[in-house]
């Protein structure tokens, strides 16, 4: 009877101990992947990103004539005024940090284990924040959900210090330019350019990057508000932080 209990355990431990190696060996898979995509695009351009594909999705549910508006630009045809803005209003030492901005993050970690504890006395999940870089923003739109959780932001910490790994600055910026999202079904600068100004991006003035670049935290919320006068108000703070923005 004891042998064959102690067998049993044997089994039952083994059996664990086996999924346990094959959860490893998937999660390790699954980082290879996104290594081996980020490799790739330092010479391929992505034709869209995760976060599209589900904005297009939800889009689609409710509007099955929608057209997606994206079209890549290289860096070269994007206003360098532009790239001013969304450093100055997104990410001001973005040419020099590593990808995360350590302090950043301490700061929201603390944030979210205040928002742990009060999420554990109203039974409620807890909203995760991050100081999220522009490397960063760009990680979780290339390849991860709208979720936000720790595991998430875990994996959002790989992908980033990919990015960087494998990445000029100006490679990452150029990604960053042509596929966040400016609107509803707005993705990318050249997008932007046309659906906001009417012309193309390389064709921006400075006022007109600035209130782009303003716009990014709450795209859809600006776009229905274009006349917010904290729109206007924060483009021109900007618009003045520009010629001090350091590029890649």
């Amino acid at each position: 009877m004891n042998n064959a209990s102690s067998r049993t355990r044997f089994g039952r431990g083994a059996l664990l101990r086996r999924w346990l190696l094959l959860l490893l060996l998937s999660a390790f898979g699954l980082q290879l992947y996104f290594v081996a995509r980020v490799a790739m695009m330092r010479f391929v351009d992505p034709y869209s990103t995760a976060f599209e594909r589900s904005q297009i999705l939800q889009i689609l549910k409710s509007d099955a004539r929608f057209r997606w508006r994206q079209q890549w630009v290289p860096s070269a045809r994007i206003h360098v005024s532009l790239s001013r803005a969304v450093i100055a209003s997104e990410d001001d030492v973005f040419a020099s940090h590593d990808g995360v901005q350590w302090q950043a993050i301490e700061k929201a970690w603390t944030r979210n284990e205040k928002a742990q504890a009060r999420s554990n006395q109203k039974g409620k999940p807890p909203k995760v924040v991050g100081g999220s870089t522009i490397t960063q923003q760009l990680a979780k739109n290339l390849f991860l959900s709208g979720e936000r959780n720790f595991l998430r932001k875990g994996q959002e910490l790989v992908i980033t210090l990919a990015l960087e790994a494998f990445l000029s600055k100006q490679r990452i910026l150029e990604i960053y330019l042509n596929h966040v999202e400016w609107g509803k079904g707005v993705f990318g600068a050249q997008a932007a350019a046309q659906h906001y100004f009417s012309k193309p991006a390389s064709r921006l003035q400075s006022w007109e990057s600035a209130r782009l670049a303003v716009m990014l935290p709450r795209p859809k919320y600006f776009e229905k508000l274009p006349q917010s006068p904290y729109l206007a108000e924060r483009a021109q703070v900007i618009q003045g932080r520009m010629a001090s923005a350091v590029l890649p």
